[in-house]
């Protein structure tokens, strides 16, 4: 068991060394163009390490050489990081990342349920250094933890191969097996929590391949609408696939397939003791007994082809990716409780292809350069059942449907140049140039420049600042719009009937931060940033269906500090990571009929206020250590809470969440691989504290953080 800690490659089964400048902005930038390929043939070796050792090459000139983190602040886990974790690789991808420092929690609802620096999602995955495109904001992750060897979150002035998603980078590396193998899993305890899954891998001749399936079902899907320990109407079953190829064409070529899927059903959590509005079905009909579900799909495949010719690394990949949502209602509950009962459908197919290429023209210069594009086809269906209004205001008991559909194709290109430019053996100057071309709802277009200073006087020292300019698309299927005629004269007319379309978001970002490492054991770091955004793109679930809408704010800007901290001992590790910050907006100025009280848009219009995913103070910390074949771990988050009330003039109470973990390996029965066994408590403390009130801007219902649970797991390694 490790704490988290950046590695240089997630390949199995030996383990990397950790970098000494992990969380560092330069780690990835020195010496890029000295990474060499092995020899065809080592001596010694047999075929299982010599095709390691060639794909551990290949994987190094792609991160080093090809796509380096240049100016970027970077946080880095592999695989024993996720392990170490209370609930190890059953942790879900999102609350891994908590334990990031700038990252804050939030509920399922928000998709994801995370937020990096504040920001509403703007958030992009990389799986092998290709871009996986948005979904369509269903509830909880679409990937599994167990494929991921290695994670980088990337936040802050990103180099100009990273464009359009740009809060944050969640840059994973698929884990590699070349000795034939795998594992089972056994996981459950509380909340009737069951959830099996199943690893394997190895190789043949120059192939080597990964696959894990797991299968999850509890009666926790989401963030419970009440305090109490047993949630009420919160069951979900999932389903989650990913495979992983990579084919040797000859020493410097590589083939790589992945595909990945998941398959959710969700239902929605009640909130009990609501009263129904009176304008439709019995009075006494209780708010406890409601069946809203949503059922989520999400499938993906990439097909990559990574080269090395002397000077010249390349990488070429074309993508496909389906999501689909669908929200039904409980029609005779959400007309007696909320006067308007939708039924929401989302379907997105997304075809693209990403090219990226370096040239390492001399010792002082690397020039790169890259082409992305995609068409992305999206119908968007609200079969809403409502209530007609009378001019004089009465709500007339007669409910009627009316369909609002739309649908678009629109497609997004963008293109980069930029210069590594070496001065000396101190300085690296990282700049480039972005081009960024969209049509959907709306067209717009921006260059985006982008430049870094990285900094290293010393082994243990470096320091990095930057500027970049930032141009954010909307999600296509969050930004159709609404025909708001069809809806006059009933009760889902807005009193808002003001439809602009969304915008890009444009935006100024800098920052700067330093990395150290006074003592082999102990890793210290600091950054300082600062966002100013036109047309600032944030997101809400407006209304009683549980799906997110964007709109814009005319203006608004974002200001913070991060601080880390690392110990690694021989048998102790330890990490804490503190941020904050504060993100403020004024002026809705696109699909300003969301907003559901005029007095509250008006406030808006005229005033900076705090976004509904600003949190003043964020903070995570863990320990793990080792015995033997025995270990433990314990980490925990706190967080100041988000935002409540009028205008989010308010915020929840702050709040604290710890887990813990202890186990021990086995080798029963004489076996040669491992038998694992896990006990891990999440909340050790049994703190209830409130996530979302429901009453900031964009929220509809109340969340609460899970309270304690005990969880069983036992992993056999065959």
């Amino acid at each position: 068991m490790v704490a988290l800690a950046m590695r240089a490659s997630a390949v199995e089964p030996a383990p990397e060394p950790a970098s000494d400048q992990a969380g560092s902005a330069g780690s990835t930038g020195e010496n890029s163009a000295e990474v060499t390929l092995p020899e065809i043939r080592i001596e010694g070796e047999t075929p299982q390490q010599e095709l390691r050792e060639k794909n551990r090459a290949l994987d190094e000139a792609r991160d080093q050489r090809l796509l380096p983190k240049l100016g970027a602040t970077v946080y880095g886990m592999d695989k024993d990081d996720l392990d170490s974790l209370a609930l190890g690789k059953n942790t879900a991808i999102d609350k891994v990342l908590l334990q990031v420092p700038g990252v804050s929690y939030d509920s399922a609802v928000s998709n994801p349920d995370f937020h990096v620096r504040n920001e509403y999602a703007n958030v992009q995955y990389r799986i092998n250094g290709i871009q996986l495109p948005d979904g369509v904001s269903g509830l909880g992750p679409v990937l599994e933890t167990g494929f991921i060897g290695s994670m980088d979150l990337l936040d802050g002035v990103l180099p100009a191969q990273y464009g359009l998603r740009t809060a944050g980078v969640i840059d994973i590396t698929t884990r590699s097996r070349f000795a034939n193998g795998g594992s089972v899993d056994m996981y459950g305890g509380s909340h009737a929590t069951l959830s099996p899954s199943v690893e394997a891998g190895g190789s043949s001749g120059a192939t080597n391949y990964f696959l894990t399936a797991r299968y999850l079902q509890t009666e926790l899907g989401l963030e419970s609408a009440t305090p109490g320990i047993d949630p009420l109407h919160d069951r979900s079953t999932q389903v989650k696939l990913f495979g992983y190829g990579a084919t040797l064409l000859d020493s410097t070529t590589r083939l790589t397939y992945i595909a990945g899927g998941s398959q959710g059903h969700f239902q929605i959590p009640n909130v009990p003791g609501l009263v129904p509005l009176g304008d439709f079905g019995p009075p006494n009909l209780s708010s406890a007994d409601l069946d809203e579900h949503e059922d989520d799909r999400f499938a993906f495949g990439i097909l990559a082809l990574q080269a090395q010719r002397g000077n010249a690394d390349a990488q070429f990949s074309v993508y496909v990716r389906y999501a689909s949502i669908d929200f039904i209602p409980d029609l005779i509950g959400d007309l007696a409780f909320n006067n308007v009962a939708s039924e929401v459908q989302r379907r997105s197919v997304l075809e693209g292809t990403q090219w990226d290429g370096a040239l390492h023209a001399s010792s002082a210069h690397t020039l790169r350069a890259g082409l992305t594009a995609s068409v992305e086809q999206t119908r968007v269906g609200d079969l809403a059942t409502v209530l007609p209004v009378t001019p004089e205001g009465e709500v007339l008991p007669q409910p009627f449907t009316v369909n609002d559909e739309d649908s678009c194709v629109g497609w997004s290109v963008g293109g980069y140049v930029q210069d590594e430019w070496r001065v000396g053996e101190e300085i690296t100057i990282n700049s480039g140039l972005r081009l960024d071309e969209m049509r959907q709802f709306v067209s717009a277009g921006q260059w985006s420049p982008r430049l870094a200073l990285l900094w290293h006087p010393a082994p243990e020292f470096s320091l990095h600042a930057g500027y970049a300019r930032y141009f954010t698309p909307p999600m296509q299927a969050q930004a159709t719009p609404t025909n708001l005629a069809l809806f006059r004269g009933t009760t889902q007319q807005p009193a808002i009937e003001l439809d602009s379309p969304v915008r890009p978001e444009r935006a100024d970002y800098v920052d700067v931060g330093l990395d150290a490492r006074p003592v082999p054991a102990l890793a210290l770091g600091a950054d300082v940033y600062a966002k100013r955004a036109d047309d600032q793109l944030d997101d809400g679930q407006f209304g009683q269906a549980v799906v997110l809408t964007q709109f814009n704010y005319g203006h608004g800007f974002s200001r913070g500090v991060e601080a880390k901290l690392r110990y690694e001992g021989e048998r102790l590790r330890a990490y804490a990571n503190v941020s904050v910050n504060a993100t403020r907006a004024k002026d809705v100025v696109t699909n300003q009929y969301l907003f559901t009280d005029p007095a509250e848009f008006a406030y808006i219009a005229g005033h900076y206020i705090y976004t509904d995913d600003d949190q003043q103070t964020s903070a995570s910390a863990g320990l793990s250590w080792r015995w033997g074949a025995a270990f433990a771990s314990l980490d925990g988050i706190f967080g100041s809470g988000l935002r409540a009330g009028f205008a989010n003039l308010d915020h929840v109470p702050a709040y604290t969440q710890w887990n813990a973990m202890t186990g021990r390996d086995f080798l029963p029965w004489g076996a040669r691989e491992p038998l694992t066994l896990r006990l891990s408590v999440r909340n050790l403390f049994d703190r209830t504290y409130l996530l979302r009130s429901g009453t900031g801007i964009g929220e509809f219902a109340p969340q609460y953080g899970p309270r304690r649970a005990f969880y069983l797991g036992l992993t056999q390694v065959f």
